[in-house]
């Protein structure tokens, strides 16, 4: 018996479709509970971490966005379980990959984590399935590599079951925008997938946008974060160069944005964070070179980004040495480990690196970050040291060479920082008028 897409079509619509979610991090988990709660679908979520497992069961949270209420209400309850038992991926009707795509310590792409899950799903899958990945990756990944391993269950793609990719469009801390509102992009390995999927997805999200395949939508994700690391870039480089010339980049920026049309407002910082703008582009210039073509852009723009740590701790040294101090020694409180404003959220922060240098230095490091009491365990930056964080007071302040403005978090009190450290580098144009003791980078 091949895909029923009558029956499948028919289950989305009175709501008796069961979706399978695997991977429950900061993509998985707000889909499974949207789909539980603008839905009334049933949910099992899949994910390798007992701890996570423990806390949903719980009612407890572990993403500081996705309030605790969400997984004790009564539609919660009912409808979603999570669960460690990857033996039970045949029970769902769909099942939505969400696992992390990390790069190599080459920059390459990581495709374990989505190989190991598609492994996991062929050995349960069965026919009348449907298959959405949403991890970031290259074009190609779905209807090639993930093909291959969910086609070694002896079923056939577009015939058995169904397949396709779904970009994950997450936005930690944003008020304006969650996932059931910013608007979905759905593309299938053939016609049928890209309708299934969209249905699905309709059913519980605002807005559905379906596109030619897999391929263009896999593209259309890499395409969003490369936009905004290139012009991340572009402001990175405008603030070296104005700084030389005794030119604020924050004004600058001002006043370019008042103009109402032909500029878009990109601001600088201490580099770039999160799971999508330092990685992405880097699974476009992989998948570049099988076609022989060189990202020249994109790259450049990446060395940019990533360079901007070294600049910041430059900044700060050279900055000691017109104290009179050397960076070796020095004792330096960094503020903030998330790689934004206002979230507890640090993956690939710069603050990472930030840290590393300094201690290479051998500077004697604290950070300050109300969101983050504990620094977590980095797969890019394995070996700093066990760090919590300080409370932000006059005597920490005091106790301090220098400040670095890592994050610019709303709840920190900037005027105690700048009344009473010594030296404040600022990489966030939180000080806009001029500082005797604040020095931006």
């Amino acid at each position: 018996m091949e895909f029923d897409r009558d029956q499948f079509e028919r289950k989305i619509a009175d709501g008796s479709i069961h979706v399978g979610v695997l991977g429950l991090g900061y993509v998985g988990l707000p889909l499974a509970l949207t789909f539980v709660e603008r839905a009334s679908i049933r949910v099992t979520g899949f994910d390798i971490d007992e701890r996570k497992i423990d806390m949903i069961a719980r009612g407890e949270t572990y993403i500081a966005h996705v309030h605790a209420d969400r997984l004790v209400s009564e539609a919660a309850k009912r409808l979603f379980a999570a669960t460690t038992d990857f033996s039970r991926l045949g029970e769902p009707d769909a099942l939505i990959i969400a696992v992390p795509t990390p790069l190599t310590p080459q920059r390459e792409p990581d495709m374990r984590y989505v190989e190991q899950t598609a492994r996991a799903i062929s050995s349960h899958l069965r026919r009348g399935q449907l298959v959405v990945l949403e991890s970031t990756t290259y074009p190609g990944t779905t209807d090639g590599p993930l093909r291959q391993i969910l086609e070694q269950s002896g079923l056939r793609c577009g015939q058995d079951f169904l397949l396709a990719f779904s970009p994950e469009r997450e936005d930690p801390g944003n008020q304006k925008f969650s996932t059931a509102t910013i608007p979905k992009v759905v593309g299938g390995v053939d016609p049928v997938s890209t309708e299934v999927a969209a249905a699905l997805y309709a059913r519980a999200l605002d807005k559905v946008v379906t596109v030619a395949s897999a391929r263009t939508a896999e593209a259309t994700k890499l395409t969003e974060n490369i936009f905004r690391a290139a012009n991340i870039a572009l402001v990175n480089e405008l603030k070296v160069i104005y700084e030389r010339m005794g030119i604020d980049i924050w004004d600058v920026l001002d006043a370019a944005s008042t103009k109402p049309f032909g500029f878009m407002r990109f601001n600088p910082g201490p580099g770039i964070g999160g799971h999508c703008i330092p990685l992405d582009p880097f699974y476009l210039t992989w998948k570049a070179r099988e076609f022989g073509i060189a990202t020249r852009f994109i790259e450049l723009a990446g060395e940019i980004n990533l360079s901007m740590p070294r600049y910041v701790v430059e900044k700060l040294r050279d900055a000691l040495d017109g104290h009179g101090k050397s960076l070796r020694g020095s004792r330096i409180l960094v503020l903030g480990l998330a790689y934004k404003k206002d979230i507890g959220d640090s993956r690939e922060s710069p603050s990472f690196e930030i840290i590393e240098l300094l201690l290479a230095h051998k500077a004697v490091v604290a950070y300050h970050d109300p969101f983050i009491p504990a620094a977590p365990a980095m797969r890019s930056w394995p070996s700093l040291p066990p760090l919590h964080s300080v409370p932000l007071t006059a005597a920490t302040l005091q106790s301090c060479d220098a400040v670095i403005i890592a994050t610019d978090h709303s709840t920190v009190d900037y005027e105690l920082v700048a009344k009473i450290a010594p030296l404040v580098v600022d990489t966030r144009g939180v000080f806009r008028a001029r500082r005797d003791n604040v020095v931006k980078a």
